[in-house]
């Protein structure tokens, strides 16, 4: 019998998208309340941020490989408190303070040998898997709204430091580090000992130097540093326009990438290099608990744009496409 103590409530408020198109045309409306069933648990969301896949899925981008259901609710990150759980669940119970990432159902053969999915977070409630390692139980010292901004983030975050193995002294550029993940990469590559060089724009920079960064370039690549970098590491431009990134490597160097296409050496035009190409949908590298563990203690810093309430989820989800950021821009639904 299902574990609850709330009685069922027939709607609830979310951010919807009634069809393919921009996140201009999101609405906030009442849905039904989603029930979980085996081996799932219903959180009351606290806070969730704004990723890519909540604007490039219901704007149609995966069309053809992947087809959205509608009405679609955005929000794969999210924070929250566990109001029901479903047969078969027994690591969590009601009360227990969660947070993590789960993606939308449809991309669940794309989510891992344990996949975690969800029904969306920029809603009063969504029912998401219990038996998954990028779900967690949130520490007491880490508020909903950062655990929402670091799931995602901080989570590949967490990961690519590890694959990168990057020492005391070496020479890191780290291009896209002003945005989710390259905030959260920045302190645990300071505190690994290294010599941080970092994309930003001039307006960011004082932002970034703080974070971690040595040095501050611009975006160009005639503002790389050129063959004298020991790691790279890339968490925004796509895999297929690294060469150069990849020319700023020293012989012998390490690339670390966590974009699609995967990267090959026929890409960068480099076989001197190793290519490490990052994307830990099981956790393997770095579980969500994890990250709250270096959450609460502060390795990892959640660098938070902008907060919206849920009335203002469709600007959020707007401003994430139209706008720079700087970290991430969370959807407070309730504390």
């Amino acid at each position: 019998m299902n574990q609850t103590v709330e009685s069922r409530q027939e709607s609830m408020k979310a951010v919807v998208a009634a069809d393919y198109g921009p996140p201009e045309r999101y609405a906030v409306a009442e849905v039904p309340v989603p029930r979980p069933g085996l081996g799932q648990m219903r959180v009351r969301i606290a806070a969730a941020s704004v990723n890519p896949a909540d604007v490039r899925l219901p704007g149609g981008e995966f069309r053809g490989v992947v087809e959205a259901q509608f009405p679609y609710i955005p929000g794969v990150d999210f924070a929250g408190t566990v109001t029901e759980i479903g047969e078969g669940v027994s690591a969590y119970a009601v009360g227990d303070e969660v947070f993590g990432t789960a993606v939308p159902r449809v991309l669940r053969a794309m989510a891992g040998t344990r996949p975690s999915v969800g029904t969306g977070a920029m809603a009063q409630y969504a029912v998401v898997e219990a038996d998954t390692p990028l779900i967690a139980h949130r520490p007491a010292g880490l508020a909903a709204p950062d655990a929402a901004a670091l799931a995602t983030a901080g989570q590949a975050a967490l990961a690519t430091v590890r694959a990168a193995d990057v020492r005391a002294g070496e020479r890191v550029l780290v291009v896209g580090a002003t945005g989710g993940v390259g905030t959260a990469v920045l302190p645990l590559l300071a505190a690994a000992g290294a010599h941080v060089i970092a994309t930003a724009t001039d307006a960011d920079a004082e932002v970034v130097r703080g974070l971690g960064a040595k040095e501050v370039i611009g975006y160009q690549q005639a503002d790389y540093p050129v063959g004298d970098v020991d790691v790279a590491i890339n968490v925004v431009l796509p895999g297929d326009r690294l060469a150069g990134v990849a020319a700023a490597l020293r012989a012998g160097g390490r690339l670390v990438t966590i974009t699609f296409p995967i990267t090959t050496a026929e890409m960068i035009g480099r076989d001197d290099v190793e290519v490490r190409f990052i994307l830990d949908m099981d956790g393997e590298l770095a579980s969500m608990r994890e990250v709250g563990e270096a959450g609460a203690r502060g390795e990892l810093r959640a660098t938070i744009a902008r907060r919206y309430s849920l009335e203002e989820g469709p600007q959020a989800c707007a401003d994430f496409l139209r706008e720079h950021t700087l970290g991430k821009r969370v959807v407070v639904v309730g504390m």
